[in-house]
């Protein structure tokens, strides 16, 4: 049986680098973002005003909103939704009292996105192990079935 261009170890180890990868952004990134937005459930209730078009599942949404008189400008934490809206779209929004920089949008505060990228990662990570322990089983299954090149063959008539 011919090999791949890689051969079978190759994408062995490229299941296992893929699930420890998957498994280290669910646990360090994704579970904690979501765990930070469940923390502003008791944070201070505002109306913003969405002022860039950025992608808010990595970060890049801004908000507008006063408090106090004065208006703050604050980025949505990564792990957002809000992919649909546009600039100058109204959002419900709650802030850290003592910092208003800190804001999540209030239908976030469960977790939002973050806590699905969370589980699709970790769940993404199991299939990637069980696929190399899959892979690693059938190589050593194939490895055991091939002959020797030491082991004699038997003289044909």
């Amino acid at each position: 049986m011919a090999e791949g261009v890689l051969g079978a170890r190759a994408g062995l180890w490229f299941a296992v680098v893929l699930a420890l990868l998957l498994s280290a952004l669910s646990g360090f990134v994704a579970l904690p973002v979501a765990q930070h937005l469940r923390t502003l459930q008791d944070g201070v209730p505002a109306q913003a005003t969405l002022t860039t078009n950025a992608p808010c599942m990595a970060g890049g949404c801004k908000v507008s909103f006063e408090v106090d008189g004065r208006i703050v400008s604050a980025t949505l934490p990564v792990g957002s939704g809000g992919m649909n809206s546009s600039a100058g779209t109204p959002m419900d929004i709650r802030y850290r009292a003592d910092d208003p920089q800190v804001v999540a949008r209030e239908e976030d505060l469960g977790g939002g996105g973050a806590a699905v990228m969370g589980v699709m990662s970790a769940a993404s990570a199991v299939l990637f192990a069980g696929m190399a322990v899959w892979m690693a089983v059938l190589m050593r299954r194939q490895r055991r079935t091939q002959p020797s090149a030491e082991s004699p063959q038997p003289e044909a008539i």
